[in-house]
């Protein structure tokens, strides 16, 4: 694609990598037949190809409109584009770009604006966040069913395993919503790790991994949320610690991109790209210990494995849960049109209720057509997304699993 960025915008680092990546497109069209809000709406401008018209205006020196704001709001970055694209455009950090630029020049509602910093401020504080949600499990049944959706039943959080020495040391992101939204999955990734002779050492002074400011338009706040992180991590990463396990889809995609985010930071660029490497999803870890893995006592077998985009588009790992579950043993129904989103993406349950729950709706029939016991996913997201309208539980997949001790040393 021939491009023609304005100068303002064509001399820096952004304008530079937007000029890159619309190059790179040849506007074939592939990109349409796999993206959900198309498949829904039916515009063209609801597409990637259509979206990417729209920012190449912008960065052209077209002024940005409501409308313009409206078509990348619609996105749900799940970047199943960037798996169909022959051409291999980096849609994702396109549509980070310009939304970045149309936040600037495009004012939103003063109710819009505020729902929006609301979901900034309240969601990345984890302590925060938790005296809000435990405040609105308590008045859940007071609730209108439309907000009562989105606050999850209560789960007792699990004991972290006895903090013993072992050969093996990892980190582990352990996030801003997920710990209180479903307290279970922490505990239980280091309990697996534990099992397996690998020690979590926790780092208090971790932080949001930025994707929910970064995918907001304001990427100077998830730059500084990622400075933090890294630094939480350093010094670990110095003495030893091998990696950084995220099982949260989610954010995984967010810290293995820090070395690019960080890329012109003279001061982190370096570290950045290091932390970026050591960055696993828990399958990428456990599928080298995969003979000492065994289904839990107390999980169905059989159950349905909804793939977040996160893991399968953004992280690039389609298969690899399914694949692993399937070989200890569980029985995976099949789930048509496996590849489109659930409707979570983050903060668009809430910023675009109608799409997102249509697109739940879609997702739960395609799930429940083989009449699993119970579904599983791997991002705490789509987890609380589609246990709110599922009829058997959603769980993140790790709770299926735990290690033969017998061939533990």
């Amino acid at each position: 694609m021939q491009t023609s960025i304005i100068d303002s915008i064509k001399n820096t680092a952004q304008g530079a990598e937007a000029d890159r990546i619309l190059r790179s497109c040849t506007h074939c069209g592939f990109c349409l037949a796999t993206c959900p809000t198309y498949q829904l709406l039916g515009n063209e401008l609801d597409s990637p190809r259509g979206r990417i018209y729209l920012m190449k205006q912008v960065l052209e020196g077209h002024t940005p409109t409501a409308t313009t704001q409206l078509h990348l709001d619609r996105c749900l970055t799940c970047r199943a584009c960037e798996t169909t694209c022959p051409s291999g455009v980096q849609y994702g950090r396109l549509v980070d770009i310009g939304r970045e630029l149309v936040e600037q020049d495009v004012p939103r509602s003063k109710g819009a604006a505020l729902q929006r910093w609301a979901l900034r401020e309240l969601l990345p504080r984890r302590a925060l966040f938790g005296t809000a949600l435990r405040l609105g499990q308590w008045l859940r049944p007071l609730a209108p069913a439309r907000l009562k959706e989105k606050i999850p039943e209560p789960r007792r959080a699990p004991a972290w395993p006895e903090n013993r020495p072992r050969a093996r040391r990892v980190l582990m992101l352990e996030g801003c919503v997920q710990p209180v939204m479903d307290p279970v999955i922490n505990p239980q990734t280091a309990r697996i790790l534990h099992a397996l002779g690998i020690a979590v050492e926790r780092t208090p002074a971790s932080r949001c991994c930025g994707a929910i400011n970064q995918h907001l338009g304001k990427p100077d706040r998830a730059l500084d949320q990622a400075r933090s992180n890294i630094d939480a991590w350093w010094p670990h990463v110095q003495n030893g610690a091998e990696a950084i396990v995220v099982n949260a889809s989610g954010c995984g995609v967010q810290v293995k991109d820090y070395g690019h985010l960080l890329r012109n930071d003279a001061r982190y660029a370096e570290k950045a790209e290091r932390i970026s490497a050591l960055t696993v999803d828990p399958v990428e870890l456990l599928l080298q210990e995969e003979a000492r893995l065994t289904p839990a006592a107390t999980a169905p077998r059989r159950i349905a494995f909804q793939a977040p985009c996160t893991l399968q588009h953004g992280q690039k790992l389609p298969g690899r849960v399914e694949s692993l579950l399937g070989r200890l043993g569980f029985d995976l129904v099949p789930v048509a049109d496996a590849h489109l989103c659930c409707g979570s993406a983050g903060t668009y349950s809430v910023l675009q209720p109608a799409l997102s729950q249509q697109l739940r709706s879609n997702k739960l029939q395609a799930l429940s057509a083989g009449n699993p016991e119970l579904i599983a996913s791997a991002n705490i997201g789509c987890i609380t997304h589609l246990g709110a309208a599922a009829d058997v539980p959603v769980r993140h997949w790790l709770e299926l699993i735990d290690v033969d001790t017998e061939q533990t040393p």
